[in-house]
């Protein structure tokens, strides 16, 4: 019997082992040293699933998956450093 909770639980494992996939493929097509952990890997990578999702939605590209996912994951690996040392 499955209880409220666990579809939760299930999806955020899954999202969590995708973005953890989507952040390496990200990481691994970007040149250059990209010092984070893995934590922050899988954040990139849910977070690129999002901001492909977004950019696929206003292109009207339809569901492109994983492919969009690593392009908006890329980004943010190109994005986030620049951010760092902007900051004060």
């Amino acid at each position: 019997m499955e209880t409220a909770g666990t579809g939760l639980v299930t999806s955020l494992i899954i999202m969590a082992i995708a973005g953890g996939i989507i952040g390496i493929i990200a990481r691994a097509l970007m040149p250059g040293p990209n010092p984070m952990g893995m934590g922050m890997t899988i954040i990139l990578g849910i977070a690129g699933s999002v901001l492909g999702g977004f950019i696929g939605r206003m292109l009207n590209l339809g569901p492109a998956g994983w492919i969009l996912s690593i392009i908006g994951a890329m980004l943010l690996l190109w994005l986030v450093p620049k951010l760092r040392r902007a900051a004060p």
